[in-house]
Protein backbone atom coordinates (compact mmCIF):
# COMPACT_ATOMS: atom_id res chain seq x y z
CA UNK A 1 0.00 0.00 0.00
CA UNK A 2 2.46 2.27 1.05
CA UNK A 3 4.41 1.67 -1.91
CA UNK A 4 1.24 3.28 -4.30
CA UNK A 5 0.72 6.25 -1.54
CA UNK A 6 2.70 9.04 -4.39
CA UNK A 7 -0.03 7.94 -6.38
CA UNK A 8 -3.07 8.09 -4.40
CA UNK A 9 -1.89 11.76 -2.65
CA UNK A 10 -1.56 13.09 -6.48
CA UNK A 11 -5.46 11.62 -6.99
CA UNK A 12 -6.14 13.25 -3.98
CA UNK A 13 -4.19 16.55 -4.86
CA UNK A 14 -5.42 16.77 -7.89
CA UNK A 15 -9.26 16.35 -7.45
CA UNK A 16 -9.11 18.48 -4.34
CA UNK A 17 -7.32 21.17 -6.41
CA UNK A 18 -10.03 20.75 -9.80
CA UNK A 19 -12.92 21.31 -6.48
CA UNK A 20 -11.57 24.36 -4.85
CA UNK A 21 -10.87 25.69 -8.55
CA UNK A 22 -14.31 25.25 -9.10
CA UNK A 23 -15.64 26.79 -6.46
CA UNK A 24 -13.54 30.06 -6.72
CA UNK A 25 -15.13 30.19 -10.24
CA UNK A 26 -18.31 29.98 -9.40
CA UNK A 27 -18.12 32.09 -7.14
CA UNK A 28 -16.53 35.02 -8.74
CA UNK A 29 -19.05 34.45 -11.91
CA UNK A 30 -21.89 34.94 -9.56
CA UNK A 31 -20.33 37.93 -7.84
CA UNK A 32 -19.85 39.63 -11.11
CA UNK A 33 -22.23 38.56 -13.45
CA UNK A 34 -25.96 39.25 -15.09
CA UNK A 35 -28.64 37.88 -16.31
CA UNK A 36 -28.55 38.65 -20.48
CA UNK A 37 -31.44 40.40 -21.23
CA UNK A 38 -30.96 41.51 -25.07
CA UNK A 39 -34.30 41.36 -26.84
CA UNK A 40 -32.82 40.27 -30.25
CA UNK A 41 -30.52 37.49 -28.63
CA UNK A 42 -33.17 36.36 -26.40
CA UNK A 43 -35.30 35.97 -29.15
CA UNK A 44 -32.58 33.55 -30.74
CA UNK A 45 -31.98 32.10 -27.30
CA UNK A 46 -35.51 30.69 -27.18
CA UNK A 47 -35.57 29.39 -30.72
CA UNK A 48 -32.48 26.95 -30.04
CA UNK A 49 -34.25 26.16 -26.24
CA UNK A 50 -37.38 25.09 -29.02
CA UNK A 51 -34.93 23.76 -30.96
CA UNK A 52 -32.83 21.45 -27.81
CA UNK A 53 -36.51 20.85 -26.36
CA UNK A 54 -36.03 22.77 -23.28
CA UNK A 55 -38.28 25.13 -21.40
CA UNK A 56 -35.02 28.30 -21.99
CA UNK A 57 -31.56 29.08 -22.34
CA UNK A 58 -30.22 30.90 -19.66
CA UNK A 59 -27.47 32.85 -20.31
CA UNK A 60 -25.34 35.65 -18.38
CA UNK A 61 -22.64 38.37 -18.78
CA UNK A 62 -19.53 38.23 -17.37
CA UNK A 63 -18.03 41.48 -15.89
CA UNK A 64 -14.96 41.49 -17.76
CA UNK A 65 -13.47 43.01 -20.68
CA UNK A 66 -11.44 39.72 -22.38
CA UNK A 67 -13.64 38.81 -25.70
CA UNK A 68 -14.59 35.50 -24.67
CA UNK A 69 -17.59 32.73 -24.00
CA UNK A 70 -17.72 30.58 -20.75
CA UNK A 71 -19.53 27.09 -19.86
CA UNK A 72 -19.27 27.06 -16.31
CA UNK A 73 -18.97 23.84 -14.61
CA UNK A 74 -22.27 23.74 -12.29
CA UNK A 75 -23.62 23.98 -15.88
CA UNK A 76 -24.12 27.90 -16.56
CA UNK A 77 -23.47 29.66 -19.60
CA UNK A 78 -21.56 33.48 -19.65
CA UNK A 79 -20.18 35.69 -22.66
CA UNK A 80 -18.24 38.16 -21.37
CA UNK A 81 -18.88 42.20 -21.40
CA UNK A 82 -16.02 42.40 -24.04
CA UNK A 83 -17.49 40.34 -26.18
CA UNK A 84 -20.87 41.78 -25.42
CA UNK A 85 -19.88 44.96 -26.38
CA UNK A 86 -18.67 44.09 -29.48
CA UNK A 87 -22.00 43.27 -30.83
CA UNK A 88 -23.58 46.49 -29.32
CA UNK A 89 -21.05 48.04 -31.39
CA UNK A 90 -22.14 46.22 -34.51
CA UNK A 91 -18.91 44.47 -34.71
CA UNK A 92 -21.04 41.28 -34.42
CA UNK A 93 -24.09 40.26 -34.97
CA UNK A 94 -27.00 39.14 -32.84
CA UNK A 95 -26.45 35.44 -34.94
CA UNK A 96 -22.69 35.76 -34.93
CA UNK A 97 -23.08 35.85 -30.76
CA UNK A 98 -25.51 32.90 -30.80
CA UNK A 99 -22.71 31.06 -32.27
CA UNK A 100 -20.68 31.53 -29.32
CA UNK A 101 -23.66 30.31 -27.05
CA UNK A 102 -23.85 27.36 -29.44
CA UNK A 103 -20.46 26.47 -29.04
CA UNK A 104 -21.21 26.81 -24.97
CA UNK A 105 -23.88 24.66 -24.65
CA UNK A 106 -21.93 21.84 -26.26
CA UNK A 107 -19.47 21.99 -23.42
CA UNK A 108 -22.40 21.59 -21.11
CA UNK A 109 -24.37 18.79 -23.28
CA UNK A 110 -21.31 16.36 -23.83
CA UNK A 111 -20.17 17.00 -20.26
CA UNK A 112 -16.72 18.65 -20.72
CA UNK A 113 -16.37 20.14 -17.50
CA UNK A 114 -16.80 16.82 -15.73
CA UNK A 115 -14.42 15.30 -18.02
CA UNK A 116 -11.33 18.00 -17.30
CA UNK A 117 -12.07 16.76 -13.97
CA UNK A 118 -10.63 13.62 -14.42
CA UNK A 119 -8.25 14.46 -17.46
CA UNK A 120 -7.22 16.99 -14.77
CA UNK A 121 -6.77 14.64 -11.87
CA UNK A 122 -5.00 12.26 -14.60
CA UNK A 123 -2.63 14.73 -15.65
CA UNK A 124 -1.74 15.44 -11.70
CA UNK A 125 -0.48 11.78 -11.31
CA UNK A 126 1.41 11.63 -14.77
CA UNK A 127 3.46 15.18 -13.88
CA UNK A 128 4.36 13.47 -10.23
CA UNK A 129 5.52 9.92 -11.81
CA UNK A 130 7.34 11.32 -14.75
CA UNK A 131 9.07 14.51 -12.94
CA UNK A 132 9.93 11.12 -10.83
CA UNK A 133 11.28 9.19 -13.48
CA UNK A 134 13.02 12.03 -15.71
CA UNK A 135 14.45 13.83 -12.34
CA UNK A 136 16.02 10.69 -11.98
CA UNK A 137 17.99 10.30 -14.89
CA UNK A 138 17.85 14.05 -16.16
CA UNK A 139 18.16 15.92 -12.67
CA UNK A 140 18.44 19.48 -14.43
CA UNK A 141 15.72 19.30 -16.88
CA UNK A 142 13.63 16.44 -15.95
CA UNK A 143 11.05 18.45 -13.96
CA UNK A 144 11.06 21.10 -17.01
CA UNK A 145 10.35 18.03 -19.64
CA UNK A 146 7.98 16.87 -17.33
CA UNK A 147 5.77 19.26 -17.18
CA UNK A 148 6.30 20.23 -20.95
CA UNK A 149 4.92 16.60 -21.88
CA UNK A 150 1.64 17.32 -19.86
CA UNK A 151 1.38 20.51 -21.12
CA UNK A 152 1.01 19.24 -24.65
CA UNK A 153 -1.66 16.64 -23.27
CA UNK A 154 -3.76 19.55 -21.76
CA UNK A 155 -3.68 21.00 -24.97
CA UNK A 156 -4.10 18.37 -27.30
CA UNK A 157 -7.57 16.78 -24.69
CA UNK A 158 -8.77 20.74 -24.87
CA UNK A 159 -8.49 21.09 -28.62
CA UNK A 160 -10.27 17.79 -28.62
CA UNK A 161 -13.26 19.56 -26.39
CA UNK A 162 -12.97 22.12 -28.72
CA UNK A 163 -13.56 20.60 -32.00
CA UNK A 164 -16.13 18.78 -30.26
CA UNK A 165 -18.19 21.63 -29.09
CA UNK A 166 -18.05 23.23 -32.46
CA UNK A 167 -19.97 20.15 -33.98
CA UNK A 168 -22.69 20.34 -31.54
CA UNK A 169 -22.90 24.22 -32.04
CA UNK A 170 -23.04 23.76 -35.90
CA UNK A 171 -25.62 21.33 -35.25
CA UNK A 172 -27.83 23.39 -33.06
CA UNK A 173 -27.52 26.46 -34.89
CA UNK A 174 -29.22 24.64 -37.97
CA UNK A 175 -31.98 23.44 -36.14
CA UNK A 176 -32.84 26.13 -34.67
CA UNK A 177 -32.91 28.27 -38.11
CA UNK A 178 -29.58 30.34 -37.52
CA UNK A 179 -27.56 28.36 -39.86
CA UNK A 180 -23.79 28.15 -39.98
CA UNK A 181 -23.10 31.38 -41.27
CA UNK A 182 -22.90 32.97 -38.09
CA UNK A 183 -20.69 30.19 -36.82
CA UNK A 184 -18.06 30.96 -39.56
CA UNK A 185 -18.26 34.36 -39.52
CA UNK A 186 -17.62 34.33 -35.81
CA UNK A 187 -14.67 32.25 -36.23
CA UNK A 188 -13.32 34.69 -39.15
CA UNK A 189 -13.67 37.49 -36.66
CA UNK A 190 -12.20 35.98 -33.80
CA UNK A 191 -9.00 35.07 -36.06
CA UNK A 192 -8.81 38.76 -37.22
CA UNK A 193 -9.06 39.53 -33.90
CA UNK A 194 -6.11 36.87 -32.26
CA UNK A 195 -3.38 37.92 -35.38
CA UNK A 196 -2.00 40.42 -32.83
CA UNK A 197 -1.49 38.05 -30.31
CA UNK A 198 -0.09 35.07 -32.12
CA UNK A 199 2.92 33.62 -30.42
CA UNK A 200 2.77 30.11 -29.14
CA UNK A 201 2.49 26.98 -31.83
CA UNK A 202 -1.14 25.98 -32.63
CA UNK A 203 -0.20 22.52 -31.07
CA UNK A 204 0.62 23.85 -27.44
CA UNK A 205 -2.74 26.40 -27.70
CA UNK A 206 -5.73 25.47 -25.39
CA UNK A 207 -7.88 26.02 -28.68
CA UNK A 208 -7.54 24.80 -31.85
CA UNK A 209 -6.14 27.19 -35.17
CA UNK A 210 -9.23 29.28 -36.16
CA UNK A 211 -8.55 27.73 -39.22
CA UNK A 212 -8.80 24.69 -39.47
CA UNK A 213 -11.96 25.17 -36.88
CA UNK A 214 -13.30 27.29 -40.20
CA UNK A 215 -12.42 23.44 -42.45
CA UNK A 216 -14.16 21.26 -40.05
CA UNK A 217 -17.68 22.93 -39.84
CA UNK A 218 -17.28 23.34 -43.79
CA UNK A 219 -16.82 19.64 -43.90
CA UNK A 220 -20.02 19.42 -41.44
CA UNK A 221 -22.09 21.73 -43.69
CA UNK A 222 -20.80 19.51 -47.07
CA UNK A 223 -21.74 16.39 -45.42
CA UNK A 224 -25.13 17.35 -43.86
CA UNK A 225 -26.30 19.30 -47.74
CA UNK A 226 -25.09 16.31 -49.81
Amino acid sequence: MLRFSPILLALLVGYFTYRFSAWKTKKDLTANSTPLDDPALLGLLRNMAKALDIPKVTVFIYEIEPVNGLAAPDGRIFITRGLFNKYKSGEISSAELASVIAHELGHIALGHSSRRMIDFTGQNVLRMLLMGVMGRYLPVVGGYLANFVIKLLSASLSRRDEFEADAYGAALLLKSGIGLSAQIGMFNKLESWAKSQRGAPAWLMSHPDTGKRIIEIEKLKANWEA
